[in-house]
């Protein structure tokens, strides 16, 4: 077992994104168990400035998160998301796995494609299974890219509505009585609090 965690720990290293003990078990002698490996190593770096890390089905080593200051001089951010698109990716996040109508309907305004297609870019959204319902439409799903991006193991590790009120990050504000409903481009400039509540559940 010490010479199959060296094993698992040598790939690990040199993998650029997270791998699944499948493909590890893949690249191993005949009769080798990844997933024992992977247990055995995981309790080995516990403690350690690198943690060994579940991202949904893979794994991948990652830096213990009370170190990550030390990295903050090598993080560039190369795009900056707009309101549109941060509020269709938690939708999706959410809601998973959800519709292009869905995500219209709880935003209350509709998806331009340029927001879903950025999102899809970036490889934290992509499609899901079609609905079996007239017109079979797609689904979308996050990635397992964006789960790593946020350090979640899966999409139930996200934060409940207390957590996100107690971060002052959910407004309860409601729309004025009356008022138009936004539009696309309007939704830079003003927050669209209908549906949020259902975006949002513990």
């Amino acid at each position: 077992m010490g010479e199959q965690e060296r094993m698992v720990e040598a790939m690990l290293f040199a993998a650029s994104e997270p791998v699944t003990s499948r493909e590890l078990e893949a690249r191993m002698p005949h009769g080798c168990d990844a997933a024992e490996a992977l247990v055995h190593l995981r309790k080995r770096y516990e403690g350690r400035g690198v943690h060994l890390v579940r991202v949904g089905e893979a794994w991948a080593m990652r830096t213990a998160p009370d170190l990550g200051f030390l990295m903050t001089r090598e993080t560039v951010e190369t795009r900056k998301l707009s309101r549109a698109a941060i509020e269709t990716l938690a939708i999706i996040a959410y809601h998973q796995p959800v519709t292009r109508a869905e995500i219209e309907e709880i935003r209350g305004v509709s998806v331009s494609r340029g927001t879903v297609d950025q999102l899809l870019e970036m490889e934290w959204v992509r499609f899901g299974r079609r609905r079996m319902t007239p017109g079979r439409p797609v689904t979308f799903v996050v990635t397992e890219s964006f789960l790593d991006h946020f350090g979640l193991e899966n999409a139930r590790d996200l934060p409940g509505l207390a957590e996100l009120r107690a971060a002052g990050l959910l407004e309860s504000r409601p729309r004025p009585e009356g008022a138009p409903e936004a539009s696309e481009d309007e939704d830079a400039e003003e927050a669209v609090q209908t549906g949020q509540s259902e975006l949002f559940e513990d």
